[in-house]
């Protein structure tokens, strides 16, 4: 076999008081990555096809590209040298909270462990994958690339070791996502993360662990309505909602509707709500392009479901 190809899906993180921790696969949007093995071995990354939506821009260079940077890193540790081509169809629109890097970052791990039938575990290349988030958020972390790569829910531990924990989610649980039309700076997640508050108060912060239990415990529970009570976040989305216009209002609009719960897609500027069933949706998905179009903001709105996570396609 001279190439391989995976597929791995968006991804939300964080649901509120979650930060860093929590992740969720979504069946939204897709990223596909093609690796091919070359002759001559001179350890030579090449990014040869770049697929992508009109006005989705990439990095094309391998020391910003997410899925170069995962590909070099696990032929650096295995002391691959083939030259090895990469082929992107860019599913997943980057710069929008849904773990665009991450897809781009688990199907590039995916597929390379699986052309090289290398037996990297799961969780091992769930490490590898966060290499590629330092082309967006300039360090690695793990909540997007967990979800996109185990699928459902997933709960990352940094300490005393690394480790992820995935529930299955409820056969009924929905989502509307809310994508605003608005410009994102580059390496906007990490712009996203120098807005934080270094400091909370400890009110916040036991509100958040209640919170955060809750939203575990509906998982566990398979419990839509006990999750969506859980997502209320006192401490970063306060901070981050002021980068994405009309937030409040779209909030307000989307519970009046029927949405059971809303926040902030990982770093923004999407917005993801949460729904028992798909009731309700079409006055949910009217009630959030109506709150953003009050600030004068498009946007693009869509009902989705959880993912499987990463799978090979042939």
């Amino acid at each position: 076999m001279d190439s391989c190809k995976a597929i791995a899906p968006s991804s939300t993180a964080n649901l509120g008081p979650g930060f860093d921790i929590f992740g969720l696969a979504l069946d939204l949007f897709k990223d596909e990555i093609r690796i091919t093995k070359k002759g001559n071995q001179n350890n030579k990354i090449t990014i040869s096809t770049i697929k992508q939506e009109e006005g989705i821009k990439i990095p094309s260079d391998n020391e910003n590209n997410s899925a170069a940077l995962v590909v070099q890193k696990i032929m650096d540790d295995f002391k691959i040298n083939d030259n090895i081509d990469i082929e992107i169809i860019k599913g997943v629109p980057p710069g929008y909270g849904l773990g665009s890097s991450a897809a781009s970052s688990v199907a590039a791990a995916y597929a390379f462990n699986q052309l090289y039938n290398l037996k990297i575990d799961s969780y091992e290349l769930i490490n590898y994958a966060a290499e590629g988030e330092r082309a967006s958020a300039g360090i690695k972390h793990y909540d997007n690339v967990a979800s996109s790569m185990l699928g459902g829910f997933t709960i990352v531990r940094t300490i005393p070791r690394l480790e992820f924990i995935k529930f299955e989610p409820p056969e009924d649980l929905y989502f509307v996502i809310g994508i605003p039309k608005i410009i994102v700076p580059k390496k906007k997640t990490e712009a996203a993360r120098s807005i934080l508050p270094l400091n909370s108060s400890l009110e916040n912060i036991i509100t958040n662990i209640s919170n955060a239990s809750t939203i575990v415990a509906g998982f566990a529970y398979k419990d839509v309505e006990m999750i969506a009570k859980g997502i209320d976040d006192k401490i970063v989305e306060p901070a981050r909602k002021k980068m994405i216009p009309g937030f409040d209002k779209v909030k307000e609009k989307a519970i009046n509707a029927g949405a059971l719960a809303l926040t902030i897609s990982g770093a923004g500027p999407s917005i993801i709500s949460i729904l028992k069933t798909d009731n309700h949706s079409i006055n949910i998905m009217e009630a959030i392009k109506e709150g953003f179009a009050e600030s004068k903001i498009e946007s693009k709105v869509y009902l989705c479901k959880p993912s499987n996570g990463v799978k090979i396609k042939n």
